[in-house]
């Protein structure tokens, strides 16, 4: 078949079409850094929207512009809505939502992780969500507790 009868799509239009952003099942848990990034997202995420439509939006400016804005949008909205915030309780000595825990692997390694929601989570800066399988390892522990955790047994050694 001859290349001048096939249809190329659009990419503009297909750019445009994006899917919506998951939101997890878990509850929305946050630190008070975390509703504040949620925040901050939301309204960058407004000012984007804004600019898209300013643009032109969907109809005259650029499509892709316009998408993200508007799925980021819902995103952040939501996200927000569904924040609950979450204060440690200094009643409690055990590992909670919010801490930072340092815990040595049974290799020797040597870890510090502070547990949080999942959209400030980020591994290579020292947070993990509190879904991860190593945070429900040490969620609830002691000093000096040891847990089965991936990759072996821990021993939480600090928590501040």
């Amino acid at each position: 078949m001859s290349v001048a009868f096939t249809k190329e799509g659009d990419s503009e239009a297909f750019a445009a079409d994006l899917p919506d952003r998951p939101i997890s099942t878990h509850p929305n848990l946050v630190t008070p850094q975390g509703l504040a990034q949620i925040e901050a997202e939301l309204a960058s995420a407004r000012a984007a929207y804004s600019a898209a439509q300013t643009a032109g939006g969907a109809a005259d400016g650029d499509r892709t512009a316009m998408a993200r804005a508007t799925r980021d949008l819902r995103y952040w909205s939501a996200r927000r809505a569904t924040a609950q915030l979450m204060e440690r309780d200094p009643a409690k000595t055990a590992v909670q939502f919010g801490d930072r825990v340092t815990f040595e692997r049974e290799d020797g390694r040597v870890q510090t992780f502070r547990i949080v929601g999942e959209d400030e989570a980020d591994p290579t800066q020292g947070s993990v969500s509190y879904v991860a399988p190593i945070a429900r390892a040490l969620l609830g522990k002691d000093v000096g507790d040891v847990s089965p955790a991936p990759g072996g047994e821990i021993e939480i050694t600090e928590i501040h």
